[in-house]
């Protein structure tokens, strides 16, 4: 298996003009993986192609920017989708040994500085001969580094809702600095993107952030909206800050890339680095966003509390709305765990009332053969259903169209059914919305968080900018932003997961042929886009 060629933060500037379009290259073979993590393999020969293509916003449009795509082709359908480096636009920057070498905490790791070639499939199964298909770029520790401690003025902002985690996150990015880098310049953006220009900052110490793990949202504040890009880049140069670390949904990555194209348009040496954020879990290509574990076991308090309300009444009927206003990722997970749901609904099944095979029959044969009932549903799940008797209520400060509450609606359905039809019901309604995404990450969630933040800052002190962090198949790696802007990520209806969840409720699929044959299809399209190369985003 042919490397991908070194990175700029691995290796000397490429002379060479841009390419326009991808070109196969040349790579060399794996180098020895045998020697101390000490020994510095940069002068093993390598030969480097960069392919810049301009990227659109597959949601519309083109991005704002100069956004591209930085492409590196190997052998057998190699393609490495490569992040930007400040080294791109200033070419001359002097590297400083890793100041990680020196640090006695790391000194029994063996190899611990990544190799340069070392790179992340996107896609783990691959038929025998089928291309490689993309990669990303290793996140780690790297032997040379772009920023001496002293010089580096780092800060932190937190964008969009609330989600368990930011402040683990943030514990863990001023720590990392800190401890791994001897980093003293550390400042917090207060209130979101808009605080960049409209609100004071606050100095992020070790001592400071020691114990804010431990409490839900954020120290720093958050807010949706606020994002002039001019102003908050005028703000980064006057405070002399070269780290810029966002920790947001896909709205505030894009924010961030566009800072990022502004950051580089002056020629500033500032990494823009991201950590994706969305309680969700609807960020594409990643395998989980940081919270969602918490969140899914949170939830599993409100459906046990509905089950308790459903068993203790005669035809008993606990229904729980939960987050997921286009991806039912936490309602499915939180059904599977639970065991106690008899039905699910999620934005990506349709579903019906009415009629043989509806919700409603579906109610009545539980409650006849059980006595009681638990319904689990997604804030975004029926949405045209409510929409054929309501009106929309526009959008929030982050352009998201505002949704009407599907829990209410569907609670008021249910007993107007029952009562034209004259039979008995207990109907108890929860809504643990803002309480499951306010608590504290667990356990799980915190030691995600922390590889997260300690990733981030090894890429940035590299010199690495204009990407976000992410894991891949079980390992870190730098993501461009566009990829994980371009859509959302959703449950697939037609894969196992989701036949796991229908086999354990035995509800029915609410489904006709017709809607899954056209997310089988889908399925299918997005499987060979992720076979080949990213090319096909030219336009």
């Amino acid at each position: 298996m042919a490397p991908p060629p070194a990175s700029p933060a691995d290796s000397a500037p490429d002379p060479r003009p841009i390419a326009s379009a991808p070109v196969p290259i040349t790579v060399p073979s794996l180098r020895d993986h045998t020697h101390h993590h000490l020994v510095d393999r940069r002068d093993t020969p390598r030969v480097r192609a960069w392919d810049w293509e301009p990227e659109r916003n597959r949601r519309g449009g083109a991005m704002d920017g100069a956004a591209a795509a930085k492409l590196v082709s190997g052998e057998a359908g190699y393609v490495l989708e490569d992040v930007p480096h400040v080294s791109d636009y200033l070419p001359d920057l002097p590297t400083y040994p890793n100041p990680l070498q020196d640090n006695p905490a790391y000194s029994v790791v063996k190899q611990y500085f990544v190799n340069p070639d070392d790179t992340v499939c996107q896609k783990i199964v691959v038929h025998k001969d089928g291309p490689r298909g993309n990669h990303f770029r290793r996140a780690g520790p790297r032997q040379r580094v772009y920023f001496e401690p002293d010089e580096v003025h780092a800060c932190i902002v937190t964008c969009g809702g609330l989600c368990p985690g930011l402040n683990t996150v943030i514990r863990e990015i001023v720590c990392g600095l800190s401890d791994m880098y001897g980093v003293t310049k550390i400042l917090g953006i207060q209130g979101g993107y808009r605080g960049f220009y409209a609100r004071n900052t606050i100095t992020l110490t070790p001592k400071s952030v020691n114990d804010i793990h431990k409490r839900g949202g954020t120290i720093l504040g958050s807010s949706r909206g606020g994002h002039d890009t001019v102003k908050i880049v005028d703000s980064i140069q006057d405070r002399g800050i070269n780290q810029v670390y966002v920790i947001g949904g896909d709205g505030t990555q894009r924010g961030a890339g566009v800072i990022f194209e502004e950051v580089r348009r002056r020629g500033l040496k500032v990494s823009v680095a991201g950590i994706p954020k969305t309680i969700d879990n609807d960020i594409p290509v990643i395998d989980k966003s940081f919270g969602f574990d918490t969140a899914v076991e949170e939830a599993q308090r409100a459906i046990n509390a509905a089950h308790v309300e459903a068993v203790s009444a005669e035809n008993g009927i606990g229904l729980v709305k939960l987050m997921g206003r286009h991806s039912g990722f936490i309602a499915h997970y939180a059904t599977l765990a639970s065991r106690d749901v008899d039905c699910c609904l999620i934005p990506e099944s349709p579903f019906y009332l009415e009629g043989e095979g509806g919700l409603f029959r579906y109610i009545e044969k539980r409650l006849k053969d059980n006595g009681h009932m638990v319904i689990v549903v997604a804030e975004g799940a029926g949405q045209k259903l409510i929409a054929e008797t309501m009106q929309s209520i526009g959008k929030d400060a982050s352009g998201n169209e505002l949704l009407l509450d599907v829990g209410l609606w569907l609670s008021q359905k249910i007993n107007e059914y029952f009562k034209k039809n004259k039979m008995t019901i207990n109907l108890k309604y929860i809504d643990p919305t803002y309480m499951i995404r306010a608590i504290p990450s667990n356990a799980s969630d915190n030691v995600y968080c922390t590889l997260l933040a300690h990733s981030v800052v090894h890429g940035a002190m590299a010199g690495y900018t204009g990407f976000t962090i992410g894991q891949v198949n079980g390992r870190h790696c730098y993501i461009p932003f566009y990829r994980i802007t371009e859509k959302q990520n959703r449950v697939s209806i037609t894969d196992r997961m989701w036949a796991r969840l229908l086999s354990s409720t035995n509800q029915p699929s609410f489904l006709c042929n017709k809607v899954v044959e056209e997310a089988k299809k889908e399925q299918e399209r997005a499987a060979q886009l992720l076979d080949g190369s990213p090319s096909h985003r030219k336009g």
